[in-house]
């Protein structure tokens, strides 16, 4: 039973941080459980050490952060480089499209997805188009780069309580 909850532990660990990358699944909330399993289950770590509360409901707030920062954040950049909601649509279409060709798709996809949705959709000349799409990429960059941190900071807590 131990050697299972440990691989669900860490199974959370590892889809929370793909879902850091993919767009359809909340990256941090999936590691939280990860170590929330191991908080109920005892995991100690290396000194015979279960994890304390205080870690796992000061996780749960970065987490929650994090979460809310990643709506944020991405509008702040579009935004900022006068874009459009539709810069910002375009970024999360164009990065479903790459998924297929990881990672070059991805970021091409994303990118060309605000370029494009700025055009049509915005009704923006090329030059502007450009400079939203460069932003709503470097929001999502930022957004991604948050939750990437954030879970891989938490697989390391999964890896250490698991002793």
């Amino acid at each position: 039973m131990e050697v299972f909850i440990a691989i669900v532990a860490v199974l959370c660990g590892i889809i929370g941080i793909i879902g850091s990358i993919a767009p359809a699944l909340p990256g941090p909330p999936i590691s939280w459980v990860g170590m929330l399993i191991l908080y109920f289950w005892g995991g100690t770590n290396g000194a015979g050490e279960t994890m304390s509360l205080s870690i796992l409901l000061i996780w749960l707030a970065i987490v929650i952060l994090v979460t809310i920062l990643d709506y944020v954040v991405p509008a702040y950049f579009t935004k900022l480089t006068g874009g459009s909601k539709y810069a910002s649509i375009g970024t999360t279409v164009g990065l479903i499209a790459g998924l297929f060709i990881p990672p070059v798709g991805m970021i091409l996809g994303s990118l060309l997805g605000a370029f494009i949705a700025e055009l049509i959709f915005a009704g923006k000349s090329a030059g502007p188009a450009v400079k939203s799409a460069f932003g709503a990429f470097l929001g999502f960059l930022a957004g991604t780069g948050m939750k990437l941190i954030v879970c891989g900071v938490m697989m390391y807590y999964i890896i250490v309580y698991m002793a």
